[in-house]
């Protein structure tokens, strides 16, 4: 495809969006939402950095219609009592951006139900946020679900008989395990869609290599992953740049629903939205279903309706 910017999003006008994330590349993506006309809702942990998101976007775009809602991904009840507010607020939902998340903490953390961090945040907090608001999905107007995988998920496996790195942890392959299971999760939410009739594209995306904080925030500036951030600055590209696949996957009218998109050069660490290489584990659509059972019944959240009794 052509080097599609942000100067290429069509009209938000009249649609509604929710990005997760108050930094990074979650920032840039309200911030072309917002740009572009759309109705924002910006979810976060952090009450002031969501403040502060909205000052950095209401300074570069006045009109724009933007709030913020608070939401821990690394709470199930934060994420049911969020779906819940925002159901009582609005009857439809034209778009989620499935985008926050944490990397790499160099010791084993877990969620408040007990997840290790990375599953339980970048992962599961986000399988049960769109099983919560998929009764408005359902209403929105080509409703369109983008959840955010990573390069890592190239050498990412699920290890069923050690979901939680109870066993063994090791900070990059329980990264790399729960962004192939956002990969697997948006694609098997399709299949889930095309089958139930649900009426909504689901697409996946990735950043490439971008300059944002989570290198910084979770292992450490000190940390190796850390210094190469600071010192090898050179091979990561803005995160307004690192945005546009996720950007491209949620607006474009050729984005296409089941498709993986990224950066299209050096490797795609860097450059402009294309499709990405599915790695061939993303493609086991038996451990997708697999999967996608065993985090209905860890979430509690039943997407065909109705709640799964929790087996945590």
């Amino acid at each position: 495809m052509a080097k599609w910017t942000a100067s290429d999003i069509p009209s938000q006008e009249g649609r509604s969006a929710i990005v997760t994330g108050t930094g990074g590349l979650g920032l840039e993506d309200a911030l072309a939402l917002a740009r572009a006309g759309g109705e924002v809702i910006i979810a976060g942990r952090n009450p002031q950095k969501g403040t502060e998101a909205l000052a950095r976007i209401r300074s570069e775009v006045p009109s724009a219609n933007i709030r913020f809602e608070q939401l821990d991904l690394a709470s199930l009840k934060s994420v049911e009592d969020f779906a819940a507010r925002v159901g009582r607020q609005r009857e439809s939902l034209d778009l989620l951006i499935n985008n926050a998340g944490v990397m790499v903490p160099p010791s084993r953390q877990e969620t408040s139900d007990g997840f290790e961090l990375q599953f339980g945040t970048n992962y599961l907090g986000h399988f049960a946020l769109t099983g919560h608001l998929m009764p408005l999905l359902r209403k929105g107007k080509d409703a369109r679900v983008v959840s955010l995988s990573s390069v890592a998920a190239r050498q990412g496996k699920i290890d069923f008989d050690d979901l939680q790195s109870q066993k063994a942890y090791n900070p990059m392959q329980a990264y790399s395990q729960s962004k192939l299971a956002c990969l697997m999760f948006a694609f098997e939410l399709q299949r889930q869609s095309d089958a139930g009739g649900w009426g909504l594209a689901s697409i996946a995306a990735h950043p490439g290599i971008s300059r944002t904080d989570l290198l910084h925030n979770s292992p450490g500036r000190w940390s190796p992953s850390g210094l190469a951030r600071s010192f090898l600055w050179f091979l990561f590209q803005p995160a307004a740049q690192g945005a546009l696949p996720t950007l491209h996957a949620a607006t474009a009218p050729t984005a296409k629903g089941g498709a993986y998109y990224g950066p299209d050069g050096m490797g795609e660490m860097r450059g402009y939205p294309g499709l990405s290489k599915v790695p061939p584990q993303a493609a086991d659509q038996a451990v997708a279903e697999r999967l996608w059972q065993i985090s209905e019944e860890l979430a509690g959240v039943a997407f065909r309706g109705g709640v799964v009794p929790s087996q945590n």
